[in-house]
C-alpha cells in the first residue's frame, strides 16, 4: 500500500488548493515544499508582495488624497526601503501562517525537502541535515510554480540590476529606474515607483504595453502611466549592459538603435520560467515547453496519467486564481468525482497598475477578429458620484454587447476597485445575461457599481435594442 493516495509538490496557491481538496474527499495527502516558508511566489514574492507595495507606494505618497481636500498631504520626508517595505512583510508572514493552518486542518502532512522522481509512484525527498526521504503514492500533483526569466545580458550579479524577487530585498530606494518588460510585472511596477517620485523608463520590445487589453482602455492606461511621470521606449530591446558598482556612476544600457539609457537601477521583467527542472519529469516520459513548461491535457494530466501539474508550472495565463482552479478540477478528476468538469470559459483579469486595470471577455478587437457585430457602452468615472467623492476622475467602464440579442460579451475597466467591480460584469457573462440585467437591477447611491447601468444606458443610446422582457412590464429605451 502506497504511503499516501496524493503527494502535491509545492505550497502556492495551486498546491495548498489541490492539497485540500483532496483531503476534503478523504485523501491520504502529503504536500512536499523545499522553501523554508509555505506560499510559493505568491505569498513571497509575486502576487501578495507587489499588491501590498502598490498600495504601500499610494498612501506613503498620498496619491489619493492629492487635491481632493484643498490641502497638501502629500509625504514630506524621502519614504525609505523600510517605509516601503514593513507592511510587505507583516502580509507575507499572516499568509504563510494562514496556510499552514489551511494544511493542518485538512490533516494534510507537510514534508520538507526538495523532491525528485524515482519513478511514476515514488518521490526522494532531500533534506537539509537529514537522511534522503522516499514516499509513494498513488497520484502526484506538481505545482511548483515558475521563477523569473534572466536574460543573459544582464548582469545578475550586480546589486543594481535585480529581476522581479530581489526587488523584494533592495538596500535603498532607486535614484531612477529603468523596468525592461512591459508586461503585466513590468507595469505593475514601474506604476509603483513612478507613484513614490522615482523617474521610470519602461521599456518594452514590442510595440504596445499589455497587448492583450482592449486597445481603447490599453491607450488610456498609457496615458495615465506617462502622466505619473514613465516614459516609454517602445520597439526596443537591449543589447548590452553595464552596472558599475558605484553608485555614483549610472547603469548603462545600449538599445537595438544606438540610443543608451543611463539610470540608477534595473528591473528586468521579461517573463518566467517553470520550476520544472530538477524533478526527473524527462525520465518519466513527461513532455516539457521552451522554458519548461509542463505539457498536460484537459483534465491537468500529463504524459504520465497519475501525474498532475497546475499553475504556472504549466504556464499562461500563471494567475493564483486560475491555478487554485486548475487544482481543485484536477484534483476532482484524479478522485473520480468531476471528470467533466472544466476551467471557467471567461476568465478576469486584475492588472494593480496605477490605476487599476481589470478585464473579462471579449474585446472589441477579437469581436472585429471573430466578425460579430457588437455595441459598446461606456461611463466615466468622472460622471459618477462614488468617482467624484474619491476623486477617481479618469476611469473608465466599458461594456459590451452583442448586437443581435444583447448578451454581456466584454467587460473592461480602468480605475479605482477595477478588480472588485470586475465580477459583476463576470457573473453577467457567465449567466449569458443580457443588457436587461443592468437595467432592472437597483444599485446602492452613491457606488462606482452605479457605472454599468450608466453604461448600460449609454449602449442603448448608440443603438442597442433589449428584446421583450420575459415578464409584464414596459421594454426599456434609451430614453429609459
Amino acid at each position: 500500500m502506497p504511503d499516501y493516495d496524493l503527494v502535491v509538490i509545492g505550497s502556492g496557491p495551486a498546491g495548498e488548493k489541490g492539497a485540500v481538496q483532496a483531503a476534503l474527499m478523504g485523501r491520504r495527502v502529503a504536500a512536499v515544499e523545499c522553501e523554508p516558508v509555505l506560499g510559493g511566489a505568491a505569498a513571497n514574492t509575486g502576487t501578495l508582495p507587489s499588491k501590498t507595495l502598490r498600495e504601500t507606494a499610494l498612501h506613503l505618497s498620498g496619491f489619493r488624497q492629492r487635491g481632493l481636500y484643498g490641502v497638501d498631504v502629500e509625504v514630506k520626508r524621502e519614504a525609505t526601503v523600510t517605509d516601503f517595505l514593513f507592511r510587505e512583510r507583516q502580509v507575507k508572514h499572516i499568509e504563510r501562517a494562514r496556510i499552514a493552518r489551511s494544511l493542518e486542518h485538512a490533516g494534510v502532512t507537510l514534508l520538507p525537502g526538495r523532491a525528485r522522481f524515482v519513478d511514476a509512484h515514488t518521490l526522494a525527498i532531500a533534506r537539509a541535515g537529514q537522511p534522503e526521504l522516499r514516499v509513494s503514492a498513488d497520484t502526484f500533483l506538481l505545482a511548483t510554480g515558475s521563477h523569473p526569466y534572466r536574460p543573459p545580458v544582464y548582469a545578475f550579479e550586480s546589486p543594481r540590476i535585480h529581476d522581479s524577487d530581489e526587488i523584494l530585498c533592495l538596500d535603498a530606494m532607486p535614484r531612477a529606474l529603468v523596468v525592461v518588460g512591459g508586461g503585466v510585472i513590468g507595469c505593475e511596477y514601474a506604476c509603483m515607483f513612478a507613484t513614490l517620485g522615482c523617474p521610470v523608463v519602461l521599456l518594452e520590445k514590442k510595440d504596445r504595453i499589455l497587448p492583450f487589453l482592449d486597445l481603447e482602455i490599453g491607450d488610456l492606461l498609457v496615458q495615465r502611466m506617462q502622466a505619473l511621470g514613465i516614459r516609454f521606449v517602445l520597439g526596443q530591446e537591449v543589447v548590452s549592459a553595464s552596472a558599475p558598482p558605484d553608485r555614483a556612476e549610472p547603469v548603462r544600457l545600449t538599445l537595438e538603435d544606438g540610443e543608451e539609457l543611463q539610470t540608477d537601477m534595473v528591473l528586468v521583467a521579461a517573463g518566467r520560467t517553470a520550476n520544472s527542472a530538477g524533478l526527473g519529469l524527462e525520465a518519466l516520459g513527461v513532455k516539457l515547453g521552451k522554458r519548461g513548461q509542463v505539457e498536460v491535457n484537459a483534465h491537468y494530466q500529463t504524459a504520465v496519467p497519475n501525474l498532475y501539474a497546475v499553475g504556472d508550472v504549466i504556464g499562461f495565463p500563471a494567475l493564483a486564481s486560475t491555478a487554485q482552479e486548475q487544482a481543485r478540477i484536477a484534483m476532482t478528476h484524479a478522485c473520480g468525482q468531476g471528470a467533466t468538469y472544466a476551467l471557467s470559459r471567461t476568465l478576469p483579469y486584475g492588472i494593480y497598475t496605477i490605476p487599476e486595470v481589470s478585464t473579462a471577455g471579449e474585446t472589441e478587437e477579437t469581436l472585429r477578429e471573430k466578425g460579430t457585430a457588437y455595441v459598446v457602452g461606456r461611463a466615466p468615472f468622472a460622471t459618477n458620484a462614488r468617482g467624484q467623492i474619491i476623486g477617481e476622475t479618469y476611469g473608465l467602464l466599458k461594456l459590451l454587447f452583442a448586437r443581435d440579442d444583447a448578451r454581456l460579451l466584454g467587460v473592461h475597466i480602468l480605475g479605482e476597485q477595477a478588480s472588485e467591480l470586475v465580477h459583476v460584469g463576470l457573473l453577467a457573462i457567465l449567466q449569458g445575461a443580457s443588457a436587461r440585467l443592468f437595467l432592472e437591477t437597483c444599485f446602492n447611491y452613491p457606488t462606482l457599481s452605479e457605472a454599468y447601468q450608466t453604461a448600460t444606458l449609454d449602449a442603448l443610446r448608440q443603438g442597442l435594442v433589449v428584446g421583450p422582457a420575459p415578464g409584464p412590464g414596459a421594454v426599456p429605451s434609451a430614453a429609459t
